[in-house]
This record gives C-alpha cells, sequence and structure tokens, in this order.
C-alpha cells in the first residue's frame, strides 16, 4: 500500500504526520504501508513570515522528522496525475519518473495571482514565496548604493489585505535599517476596495488604520495600480507614484498542480471536497490546504488559505486518506475555533476571535501572541517519534 502526498508545506507536513499516527496507532508497518512525501526540498517554508527581514532563515528542516516517523522523502516537483492509472509524474533534478499511489492527498498549496498588467512581472516584488521574498530583500539593500531621492524611499503595496498591511508595515523599520535610522521612507498602500483590510471587521478597521497613520502610511483606495515600470507605478485614477519598490500583494489562487485532478474546482482554482476531503467522483484522491475548497462547520464557514485552516487539514487529510487505505473510519473535517492576529510591525498587532472577528487583543500584548505564533506554534514538532505522531491528532483540542 502506498500514500503519496504531495507537497510539504503545512497541508502536506501535517498530512504526513497524521497519516504515520494512524499506521502506527494499528500496528501496520511502514513495509506494508508506505507513506511518501513529494516536494522539491525537505524543509517547511515558514510562509506567513515572509514579509520579515532575513527570508533566507525562514525555513525549517523536515528530514528528520519525517526519519522519526518513517515516512519516505522524495525530492522533485509533480508535474501531473494521472487518476486513471493512479500515478503521479515527478520531475527531478535528473529527469523524471511516475510514482504509483493507492491514496493521494494534494497538498500543493497556494500562488500569488499575478494578473496581466503592464510592466508587473518585469518590475514588481512579492513575499509569497521563499525566492520572491529572498529578490525582494536583496532589493531593499541594494537600495543603500543608490544616490537618495523620493523614489529610491518609496514602496507602494498593492492590495490593503492581510499580507499587503503585514508588508507595509514591517516596511519602514526595515528601509531604516538599511537606509539609515534618518532615513524617512515612504509606504503607499493601494487598495481597491473602499478602505483597507476590508476583510477584517469593523472592530480591527479603526485600530489597523490608527497604525497606518502612526507609521506615516499612506492609502490610496478605490483605485488599482494599472501599470509599473523601472521607476514607479501609475494608478488607475491616473495618479503616477515614483518608487523604486512595488510589491505585489493582491491575492493568491490554488497551485495549478490542482487543474490535475478532474475535480470541480472555485474561482481560487481550489477543488471542491467533501467533509472527508475527498475529491467527490475521483477514487482515491483527497485535497487538503490551500488546494481545497473545504467546509469548516454546518454553519456556512469555508476554510480560507491560511496556514491555520491548512495544519488542521492537512491532519484531517492525511488520517482520512491512510483510513481510507486501511478499511478504517474516517472522520470529518471541522475547524470551529477561528482567530486572525495580525502583525502591525512598530505599531504592534492585533488579535480577534471568530469568523465576526471579534477584537479581544491590541498593541504589544497582541504582538506577544504574534511572535508566540510565528516563532514557535506554526513551527514543526520535534524530531521525536511519540511528540511528532501526537501533534498530528486531528481531533485535539485546540486553544488560543
Amino acid at each position: 500500500m502506498r500514500l503519496v502526498i504531495i507537497g510539504a508545506g503545512f497541508a502536506g507536513m501535517y498530512a504526513a504526520l497524521s497519516a504515520a499516527r494512524l499506521r502506527d496507532i494499528h500496528g501496520v508497518s511502514s513495509d506494508t504501508f508506505e507513506i511518501v512525501l513529494v516536494a522539491p526540498e525537505p524543509a517547511l517554508v515558514i510562509r506567513p513570515r515572509l514579509y520579515e527581514p532575513k527570508p533566507e532563515t525562514l525555513t525549517a528542516p523536515l528530514s528528520d522528522v519525517l526519519n522519526a516517523i518513517d515516512v519516505t522523502y522524495v525530492r522533485g516537483s509533480a508535474g501531473t496525475v494521472d487518476t486513471k492509472s493512479r500515478t503521479v509524474t515527478i520531475t527531478t533534478a535528473t529527469g523524471t519518473n511516475e510514482l504509483s499511489y493507492d491514496r493521494l492527498v494534494v497538498a500543493t498549496g497556494s500562488r500569488l495571482f499575478r494578473p496581466d498588467i503592464p510592466g508587473l512581472s518585469a518590475h514588481g516584488f512579492s513575499v509569497d514565496q521563499l525566492d520572491d521574498a529572498i529578490a525582494l530583500d536583496k532589493h531593499l539593500h541594494g537600495l543603500a548604493g543608490r544616490p537618495a531621492s523620493s523614489g529610491r524611499d518609496t514602496v507602494v503595496v498593492a492590495g490593503g489585505g492581510f499580507t499587503g498591511i503585514e508588508a507595509a508595515t514591517e516596511m519602514p523599520a526595515r528601509l531604516r535599517a538599511i537606509l539609515g535610522k534618518n532615513a524617512k521612507p515612504r509606504i503607499i498602500i493601494v487598495e481597491r476596495n473602499a478602505a483597507v483590510a476590508p476583510n477584517m471587521g469593523s472592530d480591527s478597521r479603526p485600530v489597523i488604520e490608527n497604525a497606518l497613520r502612526r507609521l506615516g502610511i499612506e492609502t490610496r483606495v478605490a483605485t488599482d495600480v494599472a501599470s509599473l515600470d523601472e521607476g514607479g507605478v501609475t494608478l488607475s485614477d491616473g495618479e503616477r507614484i515614483e518608487a523604486a519598490t512595488v510589491v505585489w500583494a493582491a491575492g493568491i489562487r490554488a497551485a495549478p498542480l490542482a487543474a490535475e485532478i478532474p475535480g470541480e474546482r472555485d474561482r481560487f482554482g481550489r477543488l471542491l471536497v467533501d467533509r472527508d476531503l475527498r475529491v467527490p467522483g475521483v477514487a482515491g484522491v483527497f485535497a487538503t490546504g490551500d488546494a481545497a475548497r473545504a467546509a469548516c462547520d454546518d454553519a456556512g464557514n469555508y476554510a480560507l488559505m491560511s496556514c491555520q485552516h491548512a495544519t488542521r487539514m492537512g491532519a484531517f487529510a492525511g488520517h482520512n486518506a491512510a483510513a481510507d487505505l486501511l478499511g478504517k473510519p474516517t472522520k470529518p473535517y471541522h475547524q470551529k475555533v477561528y482567530v486572525t492576529c495580525l502583525d502591525l510591525g512598530e505599531a504592534g498587532a492585533l488579535f480577534t476571535r471568530g469568523w465576526e472577528r471579534k477584537l479581544e487583543i491590541v498593541g504589544d500584548e497582541a504582538k506577544k501572541t504574534k511572535r508566540q505564533i510565528n516563532t514557535v506554534w506554526i513551527y514543526p514538532p520535534k524530531a521525536e517519534r511519540a511528540a511528532a505522531l501526537a501533534s498530528a491528532d486531528p481531533e485535539q483540542v485546540v486553544n488560543l
């Protein structure tokens, strides 16, 4: 028996842990039931932190954890999936080969949505993937070698949602560290909606707007970036902003491999799944994390494209794929607890609870919670078999 998991992000990692946990519970050996994790690198990219400085440090190795739980790692990228023959084509440094599966978990995550805007591909930066964040950091450090000017010291962040706000509020401190403490960076958020943080709720928005004012961050709302060039951006309302740096943070889509599965998808490219995280009508295939549109409860709430949902979805997907293969009962995915912790740079942070995003903590106290989440809670478990397997119990109670 072989269970193949594609992707080593939060969902993929927890799918592997959870599948190995169920295998262990039922006393099945890894020789009889092989769990294979396919990814370009045996590492978890701490994607929620890529807006921070030194992004090259924001990975966590997985080899020791996978070895501790008897999960086989295959280095490579999944290119195509044949759901009839139950094979995945893996591209490696030396060529391609086919990997067969009895059950498949698609945990390929998401990618930044880059629309066909003139100049975006050539002049836009992002904090979406590790390489993107490293390229931005290198660019920012390169600004110190340029003559001082308003354009050099101006950063435009396209997108006033969660990612855009965190990237923007971190930027003043990042630029002062590079350009000198007396530098006066100009940060501008461009948001197409009538206000920044359009989905954060009425409780949080005044806190966010106050933080932006405190940090001197400007906003342009109800407008879009129409084009980019080497010198800056032109907005859809005609305004021209001279800027050496443009950070694109305007939405994500499921990674392309989800399109290889013959299932129904939503407007974000996510596979529609049932409560067991199966892809209906596609035998042996489960989807999880940012690759899946899954109901969290019976109240009409659906998992967001976030590590918070990916970790728990991964635990259920791995458990259910393994249970299905072993002939054991599955567990319907559920995730009623939902919180938000938004970093606001030197202005602190805010913490909300529930789908209505009720504001609970702000300022330095919320910042402590954010640091705990970002530096402890979202990292892989220790490479100790019992502890690692226990961390992936899909029914464990999460208290935040």
